[in-house]
């Protein structure tokens, strides 16, 4: 059944109409476009701004649970619940561990994925991220020392077999390894889309790296290399190489709001916002679980493990785009780069906008007490996923009788 729904601003992941309107039918956009709808609204929102869901293309956990090693019932809770805060679409993460872990964690996403992609009310779960293990010792951050190694033929072809079918969706390398170039060229070759990360590479080697097929860069400015006027490192290289898109986490924490407008204004169409969130997202302070690895996350603070490192993060993508907001960057802009910018990024040209054909996920972004861009209502598939203050449908138009 067709429904039609208006909002005092509408952002379509290409498009800004103040106000606007978008159609869905059958759980995919039908059309959209500025001013008053052809036909009655079916729902009528008050205020803010209506956006393509949010589409976090790393996150570890969520809600008490690690990506690794999680079960059905485990991941089903996450998703379940990533819709409170405007996530209709997750790329799930797995960091640094032995390698038959990781091929183990391939092998259980792409078995839970297909048991679950049918269940109503659940964000999307993308094609797994393994971040590492082909990682810099001295850019690790968070990933064991120990489970590091260099990217030799057997063990790409290892991650590659236990990802087929899609399962893998990208991976995270140093470039500057031994065999990492070879590597990005294979992965690239067999569909797996790469990113520069936890890295100590220089300039020319990251342009090298984007040569052989690199297409991302992992959580800019975080453990990698950083600019110097001399020494552009990763960070010089990912903000003037056009074929890199960037993760950027805006969390308060990782990075601080100059640095997230030196980012956009380098790169205003290839910022993607990500939470790389671990098990503490939507959990009170306490100890919990990073690729099975205890993290520490005390009241008002970003997690760390026990030495201090900083592990992961905990916030929220809808939050992201307010401190985004209020870093100086504006509102259309942060909304895509936690929407159509993610979406392309990954090969997902059906998420992030508000196209005819599109998926129907949206989200309603308001005012909630202390937070400007709260998610208050979500839809996955055209169909209400969470609800946070939506205003009764409007009632039906009557018809007069002849």
């Amino acid at each position: 059944m067709p429904v039609t729904i208006t909002a005092p601003r509408l952002l379509t992941g290409r498009l800004d109409h103040a106000p606007g309107w978008v159609r869905l039918n059958g759980g995919t956009v039908v059309t959209a476009g500025p001013g008053a709808p052809p036909e009655p609204a079916d729902l009528e929102l008050p205020t803010g701004v209506l956006a393509p869901g949010l589409v976090d293309a790393q996150l570890n956990g969520a809600f008490g649970v690690d990506v690794a090693g999680a079960e059905e019932d485990a991941w089903a809770a996450m998703l379940r619940r990533l819709p409170t805060t405007g996530v209709t679409a997750v790329v799930p993460t797995v960091i640094t561990a032995p390698l038959p872990a990781l091929l183990a964690d391939l092998h259980r996403s792409r078995r839970v994925r297909a048991r679950l992609a049918a269940e109503r009310g659940l964000a999307r779960a993308l094609p797994l991220h393994v971040e590492g293990p082909f990682l810099a010792e001295r850019r690790r951050g968070a990933h064991p020392l120990e489970h590091l190694i260099d990217p030799t033929p057997a063990a790409v072809d290892a991650l590659l077999a236990a990802g087929a079918d899609g399962a893998l969706g990208y991976l995270t390398l140093a470039p500057e390894r031994a065999g990492a170039l070879a590597a990005v060229r294979r992965l690239v070759e067999a569909g797996v889309s790469v990113s520069v990360g936890h890295s100590d590479a220089d300039q020319a080697t990251v342009h090298a790296a984007a040569d052989a097929g690199a297409t991302l860069v992992t959580h800019l400015f975080n453990a990698q290399r950083p600019l110097g006027h001399r020494d552009p490192g990763v960070v010089g290289a990912a903000l003037v190489d056009d074929r890199l898109t960037c993760g950027l986490i805006v969390d308060g924490d990782h990075v601080l709001p100059a640095a997230v407008r030196v980012a956009f204004s380098c790169k205003p169409e290839q910022i993607m916002l990500v939470t790389d969130a671990m098990a503490a997202l939507g959990m009170p302070p306490g100890r919990y679980l990073l690729g099975g690895r205890e993290v520490v996350v005390r009241a008002g603070g970003p997690p760390r493990l026990p030495d201090g490192t900083l592990a992961g993060a905990a916030g929220r993508l809808d939050d992201a785009i307010g401190l985004t907001v209020a870093a100086g960057v504006g509102l259309q802009q942060a909304v895509e780069a936690a929407t159509r910018v993610p979406a392309d990024a990954l090969r997902q040209s059906h998420l992030g906008r508000l196209e005819p054909g599109c998926a129907a996920d949206l989200v309603w972004l308001a005012a909630d007490g202390d937070h400007p861009l709260r998610a208050r209502a979500t839809w996955i598939g055209g169909v209400v996923a969470h609800d946070d203050g939506l205003p009764v449908a409007a009632p039906p138009t009557p018809v007069k009788e002849r």
